[in-house]
């Protein structure tokens, strides 16, 4: 049984973006595990019910979440019903690990948007991919791809 891997729809070519666009990453690797039947496709903002396109959100706030769009309007329930319909399909489909968006407020996994809208970074994850990693489901993003391609193989070894 081969490992599955949970991927951020718009890495895949959906255009689920804030701005209606996606971020197709164009790889051997991932053509091969889609036609696997190995990638699991999930937006966690399309999860929480916001719509395509939607304004640009960032986190204002970790402890406690508060997440923005840049007129002010609280979506911080909308990202964590995602994160939370995300970690749920994880687990249902026993997920080894995920490749999902940097920077994003849901799925960037060691940097996201500060809450300026100013394109200042932070160390911190999103909200989808923090619950992720909570759980023990690894989430690498798209600069780390020869890293996750590694992780899966050896998690094949291992089987």
């Amino acid at each position: 049984m081969m490992d599955k891997i949970l991927i951020s729809a718009c890495l895949m070519g959906a255009k689920v973006r804030y701005d209606g666009r996606d971020n197709l990453l164009d790889h051997p690797v991932l053509k091969r595990w889609k036609q696997q039947g190995r990638l699991v496709m999930v937006c966690p903002e399309s999860l929480g019910g916001l719509p395509t396109p939607r304004p640009p959100a960032e986190t204002q706030c970790r402890f406690p979440i508060l997440i923005t769009t840049r007129d002010g309007d609280d979506v911080t329930p909308e990202f964590l019903a995602g994160a939370e319909a995300t970690l749920k399909i994880a687990k249902q489909q026993q997920v080894c690990c995920a490749l999902m968006k940097s920077r994003s407020p849901s799925c960037g996994n060691n940097q996201i948007y500060d809450g300026s809208f100013s394109g200042n970074l932070t160390y911190a994850p999103g909200v989808a991919a923090d619950e992720l990693i909570r759980n023990g489901i690894p989430v690498f993003n798209e600069h780390q791809l020869e890293d996750l391609i590694r992780f899966v193989e050896e998690q094949s070894e291992a089987a």
